[in-house]
């Protein structure tokens, strides 16, 4: 029975390694070896010349008439771009259809280059992630202005001056099929939304109805900089109150992309948003509720994706006017502020499937931190409180972890006498687990118990932007890194080998080798894991080591060191 616990365990841990790897598989462009998904790997070249994009048309989930435009109208105007400065945001606005085509994030360094600010939205040689939008006509009527219209920018200021609340953008468009279309932005101190209305003024003689179309488009690389020792999302994602949060893979755009229809996502709604997710930060097109939308998610061209929504306006008289107000988020994925801004955003933060766990560990964690006002001890704080809440647990465990070391001599000795009688082996072994009343099974469940909230944990903090450049003490600045001197992933490997050595070791030799080889072998990706990851397991090794020094001491078991024998 004691071999069936440890085989259980083993199982465990093994499913975890071939996780781990299939994740960084998957991360690196290949198909997972173990558990090999339908969908192709995204393709990661960046195309060339992203500067104007090839639109194709087509159309889009319930808008049959509604093609987004593919040509460049034509203006006697040249584009311009406009950087425009608050406390927190960097905007950099595009005079072609009045897009945001940069966004940085004044108070969030590059993980590259500190002395530089991290760039979100960008229109490079390297990158191409843009918010755009527009008017789509009906269908065989006159081209009306889109993201491809050079738009007249107003004379205003550009930086949000001391004690101002907010800064005001108007983009004018040229008329045409006697349509205008004023855009104006609203940006506000302190604020990562970003007010975004739309007035369509019909200068014709006949009535018009126009969709105004909002999406995001950005190329199919991962983000600079990712872990190949653990995978994140990066992608379009939808929120309906029907469906809920929903993501949609660069892999499956690619596979559907001639068969929109089947993408696994909502195609209408009257609430929601859509966005674009990556590790810690994302951007989003808000609208507000009870007002008919058209969700789409497509290829634009070779490697080039977007996510986006189409909502109708009311017939417009001739020489009147219809407003759509929207709001448009760039940002971190800071729970309390995604919280505040619509329903359902705070889930662009990705818990993975333990969310039910993961935001009360996160409350917590945020509430330690409060107190303790460092990122680092807040981890450590919180590893105690969970050592103390499943301290009885734990104790069972160990308490029939330090039986079975008691026993383990006798165990070995009769192992030995009767090697060559297996079953009067196990008779033998199940008469002494009676008569010492001992359950080798009884470790089991605590293990099993706790693993969910420590998985929940995990992903908490893999996920919070907060850890990003978070110092804890001494050489660890960002908790969000892995350790630049690798010292905390050699402590993790040697408390990890520590509490090896206090556990009771298999009767088996080749368990007993197993036993010392496999957490060297697991210890390995901590060396590449966040400081931050590294830190919990530390302490949470060190308090085990310290709970199971205390049982063993209790039970009259002295503490005794199982060194392995090769």
């Amino acid at each position: 029975m004691n071999d069936i616990r440890r085989n259980i365990l083993w199982v465990i841990f093994g499913v975890s390694l071939v996780i781990l790897w299939d994740h960084w598989q998957v991360h690196n462009g290949h198909k997972a070896t173990f558990f090999p998904s339908t969908t192709a790997p995204t393709e990661v070249s960046m195309t060339t010349a992203p500067a104007a994009i090839p639109v194709a048309p087509a159309a889009l989930p319930g808008t049959a008439a509604a093609i987004l435009p593919e040509a460049v109208v034509a203006t006697a105007t040249v584009k311009e771009l406009v950087v425009v400065t608050t406390d927190v945001l960097k905007l950099t606005f595009s005079t072609e259809g009045g897009s945001i085509a940069g966004a940085e994030f004044v108070k969030y360094v590059d993980k590259a280059d500190k002395s530089k600010n991290f760039v979100l939205l960008d229109e490079s040689k390297d990158r191409f992630y843009v918010a755009q939008t527009g008017l789509i006509g009906a269908a065989g009527s006159a081209a009306m202005p889109n993201h491809k219209t050079v738009m007249t920018l107003a004379a205003g200021e550009r930086t949000l001056k001391d004690g101002a609340d907010e800064l005001v953008l108007r983009f004018e468009s040229p008329e045409l099929g006697g349509v205008k279309l004023i855009k104006t932005y609203t940006v506000k101190r302190g604020a990562y939304d970003v007010g975004v209305k739309h007035e369509v003024v019909n200068n014709s003689a006949v009535a018009v109805a126009p969709q105004v179309y909002l999406q995001l488009v950005r190329d199919g690389n991962k983000p600079p900089g990712e872990s190949s020792f653990y995978s994140t999302f990066t992608g379009p994602a939808v929120y309906t109150s029907a469906k809920k949060y929903q993501k949609v893979e660069f892999a499956e755009i690619e596979k559907y992309k001639d068969k929109l229809d089947k993408l696994d996502m909502e195609t209408q709604s009257t609430d929601g948003y859509v966005a674009m997710v990556q590790h810690y930060f994302a951007s989003a097109w808000l609208l507000g509720d009870s007002i008919k939308r058209d969700l789409f998610a497509r290829r634009v061209d070779t490697n080039l994706y977007a996510v986006g929504m189409i909502t109708p306006l009311d017939s417009i008289a001739p020489g009147s006017s219809k407003v759509l107000q929207a709001r448009f988020f760039a940002g971190p994925q800071e729970e309390k502020m995604l919280d505040g801004l619509t329903p359902g955003l705070e889930l662009l933060k990705d818990y993975g499937m333990f969310k039910i766990l993961a935001k009360p560990l996160y409350w917590l964690l945020d509430r330690l931190h409060d107190v303790v006002q460092n990122w680092g001890w807040a981890i450590v704080a919180l590893v105690v409180l969970l050592k103390i809440a499943f301290y009885w647990l734990n104790a069972k465990s160990m308490a029939s972890m330090a039986k079975m070391k008691a026993i383990n001599p006798r165990i070995m000795e009769m192992r030995e006498r009767l090697k060559d009688s297996p079953q009067q082996m196990q008779q033998e072994m199940m008469r002494i687990y009676r008569e010492e009343k001992v359950n080798p099974m009884g470790g089991c469940l605590p293990i099993l118990i706790q693993m969910p909230v420590f998985i929940a944990l995990y992903w908490v903090l893999l996920s919070s932007v907060e850890m990003r450049n978070a110092p804890w003490a001494m050489w660890i600045h960002d908790l969000s890194a892995p350790d630049p001197f690798f010292i905390l992933p050699v402590v993790m490997t040697l408390t990890t080998l520590l509490q090896t050595a206090l556990n009771p070791a298999p009767p088996d030799p080749m368990q007993a080798k197993m036993m010392w080889f496999m957490p060297l072998i697991f210890s390995v990706m901590f060396f590449f894991f966040p400081s931050g990851l590294v830190l919990y397991y530390i302490a949470n090794n060190i308090l085990t080591i310290a709970q199971q020094w205390v049982i063993n001491v209790r039970m009259g078991v002295p503490p005794k060191f199982n060194l392995p024998k090769f």
